[in-house]
């Protein structure tokens, strides 16, 4: 039996374009998206539309980070993170904005920055299915969509009032080609400080690299100038299995095993949570790009 159209999905499909084409738009039919020359995207059963083709994607999160994400995220210990991306959202989109959260995972961020614009309509972008089949039911004004943030997107020019990017890998030409002019970027990424009491606990935790921030400024500068940045850090209680958790949905899961966790010795029963949030504006023109 053919998958219907989710609402929230039939409620994006403007933004949305073919990604063989690259400028067709996609229009339901029989369980599946279509552009008009026939290449064809399947609607998962979960509610989330896959539109990757061709090679494999970059990894995305796997069953058990996605629980672990979901189960650690559901206790509210990201909460004051969760609300400064929906405040900074809020603060640069009307109501009636739309929005794409580019590496969505659970949809948990999405979620809250609709719950702030009660007029806005929301797009998650990620790799992980598993991730996505929880995006898609994340907020009632939120699609999903499989999609592989280092390709380019498969959406309108200008589409969004906000993209927004928490903890999630960037690409900054596609960020600003999907922006309206007047539209904002807002990343979210984590200081030296996050989660250090666990990193000086657990060796094969992967670091933050001191020259990440740098990094980040020398990718955006040619599209984006900086608006405000704020910093939020708040120390979170730490359960042993909150700390299996938080550990098992980031990457370092890939390197960090429970038998790891379990001969740690003594986990810090709290742990700092740490990131700075930026809100920033698109260059117009793109900074090096020809004004004639």
């Amino acid at each position: 039996m053919p998958v219907s159209l989710p609402p929230a999905l039939d409620l994006s499909l403007d933004l949305l374009r073919c990604p063989a084409c690259r400028t067709r738009r996609l229009h339901p039919g029989h369980g599946a998206l279509r552009c008009p020359v026939g290449h064809t995207f399947d609607i998962a059963r979960h509610g989330y539309a896959s539109l990757l083709t061709g090679t494999r994607a970059t990894s995305g999160d796997d069953a058990a980070m996605v629980q672990a994400r979901d189960r650690f995220l559901s206790t509210g210990a990201y909460a004051p993170i969760r609300e400064v991306g929906a405040r900074l959202a809020a603060d640069a989109v009307s109501e009636q904005g739309t929005v794409v959260d580019v590496g969505c995972g659970t949809g948990y961020y999405l979620a809250g920055v609709l719950d702030q614009l009660p007029g806005a309509r929301g797009l998650g972008l990620d790799t992980s299915a598993r991730a996505l089949r929880l995006a898609a039911r994340a907020h009632d004004r939120a699609a999903a969509v499989a999609w592989d943030v280092f390709r380019p997107f498969p959406l309108a020019d200008g589409a969004a009032d906000v993209v927004l990017d928490v903890f999630a890998p960037r690409n900054p030409a596609e960020f600003h080609r999907v922006l309206r002019p007047t539209g904002r970027l807002i990343v979210i990424r984590p200081t030296g400080r996050h989660l250090a009491e666990l990193r000086g606990q657990m060796p094969a935790m992967i670091t933050i690299d001191p020259a990440k921030e740098q990094r980040l400024h020398r990718a955006l500068d040619p599209f984006f100038e900086a608006v405000v940045t704020e910093q939020v850090e708040c120390s979170v209680p730490l359960t042993k299995l909150n700390a299996l958790d938080l550990v098992g949905m980031t990457p370092s899961a890939r390197h960090v095993s429970r038998a790891d966790l379990n001969d740690g010795g003594v986990l810090p029963d709290q742990v700092t949570a740490s990131v700075l949030a930026t809100t920033y504006r698109p260059r117009w023109p793109r900074a090096g790009a020809c004004a004639c």
